[in-house]
Parts: C-alpha cells; sequence; structure tokens
C-alpha cells in the first residue's frame, strides 16, 4: 500500500508540473498502471481507500450543489431521458458491431459496452450466468481507463479558471465527510447503487435544506487527497493479463471506447442546443466514464457540477433500474428461443 501511495503522489506531482489536466488523479492513474507492466512485487490498494475518496468527492459536491436545479426537474428530466436514451441506443448499435467483428458473444458485447458500473455488470452477467467475465471486465475498464485519460484534454480548453481559496480544514468539513461515511456504509449494505457517492450528495443536501448548519469552505488540497485514492484505484485495475486477450478483442474494446465517446460529443452538441450549456457540463454530464471521475473532473475544471451530477447519477439509475431488467427479458426470451429450437 505505501509502495503504490508513493508511486501515486510521484505520478501527481510529476503530472502537476507539467500542467496536465487533473494531474492528481491522472498522475497516480499512469504511474499505477507502468508500474504494474515492470515491478513485480505486490501492488495493493483497498477498497475502503478508494471509498473515502468518493465519499469525500460526494460530501464537496453536496455542499457546493445548486438547489435551483430542483426548480427545473420536470424539463431537466426529459432531457436526462433523452440523452440516455442516445447513448445506450448508441452502445447497443457500438455492441453489436463489436459482436460482429471479434466474435464475442452479443450478450458479453452488449454488458462490456453498456456504460455502468463495473462491479454491477460483472454482477449481472454472474446473474445471467454467463461465463465470459473476464472479457466484460477487459472492455469496462478500457472504457473507463481512455475516458478519464481522453477526456480532460477534450474539456481543458474549455476550463473556467476558479480563484485559489486559501481555506484551510475545518472541522465541520472533517465531520461532514465522517458522517457521510458511516451514513454510506449503511446504504452500501442494503445495495444502493453507488451508495459511497450518492448517499453524501443527499445527506449533505438534507441538513443544507433542514437544518441552519453552515457549510464550510474547502480548502484546494481536499481534492487532491480524494483524486489520488481514486486515481491509485483505477491504476491497479487493468491487470497485465489482461492483455493477453486475441488481438480483435483488445482492440475491440479500444474502439468501442473511442466511438462512445465521439457518440458523446454528438450528443454534448445537442444538450447545448437544447438547454443552452456550456460545452464542457454537457461534454461531461453524458461521458461514459465513472461518475465520480466525471465530477472530480467537472470540479477541477469549474464546470457545472450539480448539472453533471444529476445527469451521471441518473444514467447509473436509469441503466439499474430500466436497462438492465430490459436486458434481463431480452435474454432470457434468447434463451428460450434458442432451446426451443434445438
Amino acid at each position: 500500500m505505501m509502495k503504490v501511495l508513493i508511486i501515486a503522489c510521484i505520478g501527481g506531482a510529476l503530472f502537476a508540473q507539467l500542467h496536465i489536466p487533473i494531474p492528481w488523479m491522472l498522475g497516480p492513474i499512469v504511474f499505477v498502471m507502468l508500474t504494474q507492466f515492470i515491478y513485480k512485487g505486490a501492488l495493493k490498494w483497498p477498497a475502503p481507500f478508494l471509498n473515502i475518496g468518493v465519499v469525500i468527492v460526494g460530501t464537496v459536491i453536496g455542499i457546493q450543489f445548486d438547489t435551483s436545479l430542483f426548480n427545473q426537474m420536470g424539463s431537466l428530466l426529459l432531457y436526462m431521458v433523452l440523452v440516455n436514451v442516445i447513448l445506450i441506443g448508441g452502445a447497443l448499435l457500438i455492441a453489436q458491431c463489436t459482436s460482429k467483428w471479434t466474435g464475442l458473444p452479443m450478450k458479453v458485447a452488449i454488458l462490456g459496452a453498456i456504460p455502468g458500473g463495473l462491479s454491477q455488470t460483472v454482477a449481472f452477467a454472474l446473474e445471467e450466468k454467463i461465463t465470459d467475465i473476464s472479457t466484460i471486465t477487459y472492455f469496462q475498464i478500457i472504457r473507463l481507463l481512455l475516458v478519464v485519460m481522453i477526456v480532460p484534454f477534450i474539456v481543458s480548453g474549455e476550463a473556467i479558471s476558479k480563484p485559489v481559496t486559501d481555506a484551510s480544514m475545518s472541522f465541520t468539513l472533517v465531520a461532514l465527510i465522517a458522517l457521510s461515511w458511516c451514513v454510506s456504509y449503511v446504504t452500501n449494505r442494503v445495495h444502493l447503487p453507488v451508495a459511497f457517492f450518492i448517499t453524501p450528495i443527499m445527506f449533505v443536501l438534507t441538513l443544507q435544506l433542514t437544518t441552519p448548519i453552515a457549510m464550510p469552505a474547502i480548502p484546494e488540497y481536499t481534492m487532491v487527497v480524494a483524486q489520488v485514492l481514486i486515481g491509485a484505484h483505477i491504476g491497479l485495475m487493468l491487470k497485465p493479463h489482461m492483455l493477453k486477450f486475441p488481438k480483435r478483442v483488445l482492440v475491440g474494446g479500444v474502439m468501442s471506447a473511442l466511438a462512445l465517446i465521439l457518440l458523446t460529443i454528438g450528443s454534448s452538441y445537442l444538450m447545448m442546443g437544447l438547454m443552452g450549456t456550456s460545452f464542457v457540463s454537457s461534454f461531461l454530464s453524458a461521458a461514459p466514464g465513472g461518475l465520480d471521475q466525471m465530477v472530480l473532473l467537472a470540479e477541477a475544471i469549474h464546470a457545472d457540477v450539480s448539472l453533471v451530477s444529476m445527469f451521471q447519477t441518473f444514467r447509473l439509475l436509469f441503466i439499474f433500474l430500466c436497462i438492465m431488467p430490459i436486458l434481463k427479458i431480452a435474454f432470457r426470451r434468447k434463451s428460450l428461443a434458442l432451446q426451443e429450437n434445438t
């Protein structure tokens, strides 16, 4: 763990000196990932460290959340459904092309292309008795890596400079983060999707709306800590043995991810036309990356973090509550049809 922490901090510091976007997340991702292919010793980063980073992000977003967006919920809901239908419909078409080119079963290609959470997608695949879990994991991880590493450079030109704050860590902020983690632990135990991100936002928002508690200022280094904790975890996700897949599968995963990024660019221009939002906020709202990573990036470049949080959270819930049940029915019908034919 200490090795990973040191490598992550070296990567973050170097990327910061090179003025690379969100350096304290991209630096750890790149350095830790490359170290795995060189260093043969054990490298570990426990899940609780990732969860703490995600809770920090969720708490900060809850403090900064623009509650006036709730007044536009009717129109926002329509736009969120529209953007997600386009993104998921495009993912299904990409999966069909990937299946034909790589020879992968359609079920595997679909679950590899759907921009949902890795753990939930793998759990769904196990439930459906799909045996090729490693390929699905590769497709999901390579998409996350490419989105997290490419998207910052796409939106960095649109970044809005923000004043540097000299706020110091306060007892209120530490207490909020600690309480958010405790509540998130409980909601995670009852299997709330993305519990360690969604719960802190809802918890802090509830405090803001129902109590006179003044929200604390956020020191700059708070999000740096979150970036390192999350970046180190992502850097360890791509294992060397994953690159032993057939070349068409390896290339198919990369091309699938790039196609989704291109689709996101088109969706973001649609959002700009319909909602009048900036390109960076629209793009990050639709980007098929991890929820916490896209929100971290939105916060780092001063995009509309509230809008990005709402769109990204809605996409995950939309996939878990609507798309997964539809896929389950479709897979079962196809399985029954095959049994009848045989």
